[in-house]
């Protein structure tokens, strides 16, 4: 699943795959807001680790869970 964030005062978003459902990180980042966490860590499919502080959030996009087709469907 593809996760796209904004980050406030930031030209740039952060952007890449996890293996994570939708519903695992969603439910991760509402915990981190309501216990009023400092950050929140979220790893991608390469095993690379984000830290992002949640005063810093702007956004969360959470792509679709289905796998992209490869080759020609007939």
């Amino acid at each position: 699943m593809e996760i796209r964030i904004g980050i406030i005062n930031s030209g740039r978003e952060l952007n890449f795959e996890t293996g994570a459902t939708s519903a695992e990180v969603q439910k991760q980042v509402a915990d981190a807001l309501d216990q009023n966490a400092t950050h929140i860590t979220l790893s991608d499919v390469k095993g690379n680790s984000y830290i992002v502080p949640t005063a810093n959030l702007g956004y969360i996009e959470l792509g679709t869970e289905e796998s992209r087709r490869v080759g020609f469907v007939a």
